[in-house]
């Protein structure tokens, strides 16, 4: 078991989330105070997307510079994690017609272009997507070739920034070391599994304990499950080693009928990890943890 751990907040995303909940945060002002509600409840880490004002997601970098400014002038420490996964969105046509892409879902960007906010606000920590799968139930497909991957890698590497590879499956796991062995990713390499995200690896303690295992030796890692998983999954990647992530990004409810902050996820989580008998990071102690450079 893990008895000190880092709990990452994921505070808004990128999903079709903005009509299902009445407070998500959606302008870059809501985002960065729901951030600093978080850390202030508890999470060393906040991890960024941005979205435009009707909700709809966005990749601007103006945006993302916009919540990074806004958090650093407040008076609270938190580490920045910056999404860097926008960029590889793929949505192929019907099965009859498949290359007739949907045009209007479909989101595909250079690797320069994917680390444009990247490069403007200098984060601890921006996410790599290692690996390409079917994510949901409709066409779309989360597009990371090898070459792409390796490119993005080396770009993240030159900025000083720390990758979170966030991985999906099984198979994510075997990419990102291929680009450590290729001394793309400096050690120790930080990951993310993401659990419960159809079809991916399902949120379950077994998928967790094998991607677990499966990881380089003395890499750090956190896990989180979605929706009703999340808080279960909060336990069992604490028992695992691990540390946890939490928030609207993955989950609305604090509980079965009642939409929940940000705030009030990272206090579910920190409750459940200080009832473990486990103490929570602060974000300097993640910084030390995760060997994160504070650049801005």
């Amino acid at each position: 078991m893990n008895n000190h751990i880092v709990i990452t907040c994921a505070v808004t995303g990128s999903g079709e989330t903005q009509d299902k909940h009445p407070d998500l945060p959606k302008t870059p002002a809501q985002i960065a105070d729901s951030a600093i509600a978080a850390a202030k409840a508890g999470a060393a880490i906040v991890h960024i997307h941005v979205r435009d004002d009707d909700g709809t997601p966005s990749r601007d970098p103006a945006k993302f510079e916009e919540v990074c400014q806004r958090i650093r002038d407040s008076d609270t420490d938190v580490v920045l994690n910056l999404t860097a996964g926008m960029g590889g969105d793929l949505t192929l046509g019907p099965p009859d017609d498949p290359m007739a892409i949907n045009e209007a879902a479909t989101d595909m960007a250079s690797a320069h272009d994917r680390l444009e906010h990247v490069r403007r606000c200098l984060p601890e920590i921006c996410t790599l997507d290692c690996g390409t799968m079917n994510f949901g139930h409709g066409d779309y497909i989360m597009t990371n070739t090898p070459k792409m991957l390796a490119a993005l890698a080396k770009d993240i590497q030159s900025l000083g920034v720390r990758p979170e590879i966030e991985a999906f499956d099984t198979g994510h796991i075997v990419q990102a070391q291929d680009l450590i062995d290729k001394g793309l990713i400096d050690e120790p390499a930080l990951f993310q599994l993401c659990l419960g995200i159809p079809y991916g690896a399902p949120a379950t303690p077994t998928a967790m304990k094998a991607m677990a295992e499966m990881l380089p030796k003395g890499a750090n890692w956190s896990g989180f499950g979605i929706s009703r998983a999340q808080m279960p999954m909060v336990a069992q990647a604490a028992l695992l080693g691990g540390n946890v992530r939490v928030g609207l990004e993955d989950n609305l409810y604090l509980e079965r009928g009642k939409f929940a902050s940000n705030a009030d996820l990272v206090a579910k989580a920190r409750q459940i990890v200080e009832l473990m008998g486990a103490s929570v990071a602060t974000p300097q102690e993640a910084r030390e943890k995760f060997s994160l450079t504070k650049q801005i």
